[in-house]
């Protein structure tokens, strides 16, 4: 047996005891990924808009608005605030003019590759783990199934 795991511990037990430290580190570590996106002048919420867009493939209004549960009129301000920046364009879809894609553009590719570059430097507080506990980390984290939608993160 693992040493601080008790007996009779239960995968889902286990699991969460595991899941509970890694959600806090995430919510410690906001003023690290709010200082990047106050580099461009951008919030959380624009973050999360720009990954939900791809260049050359619109998506329409109602699509982002699912996604991000969100009333149409939040989606449109969310996208208002993307073209302001010339980080995302509206285009009228080929197959029907009354729905408006919404397409990254150059700029905003670029913005967000730059934005990833620097949220996927590590914290300050992660730098603390010597370098075993490191390598434990990163070898349990490869070990995670991948999840969909994944490679949007890290496009560049």
């Amino acid at each position: 047996m693992e040493a601080g795991t008790k007996a009779g511990t239960s995968k889902k037990e286990l699991a969460a005891e595991a899941w509970r430290p890694l959600v806090a580190f995430f919510f410690k570590t906001a003023k690290h990924r709010t200082r990047v996106l106050g580099r461009y002048g951008l919030t959380p919420g624009d973050a999360k808009a720009l990954a939900s867009l791809e260049p050359g493939e619109g998506r329409p209004m109602g699509a982002l608005a699912e996604e991000w549960a969100c009333d149409a009129s939040n989606a449109t301000w969310m996208v208002d605030r993307l073209e302001e920046r010339g980080l995302a364009e509206r285009r009228s879809s080929p197959t029907d003019r009354r729905v408006k894609l919404v397409v990254l553009t150059a700029l905003g590719r670029k913005t967000w590759a730059a934005i990833m570059e620097r949220m996927f430097e590590p914290p300050p507080e992660l730098l603390r783990l010597d370098r075993a506990d490191l390598e434990a980390l990163r070898e349990a984290l490869a070990r995670l199934p991948s999840l969909d939608g994944e490679d949007a993160l890290v496009r560049s």
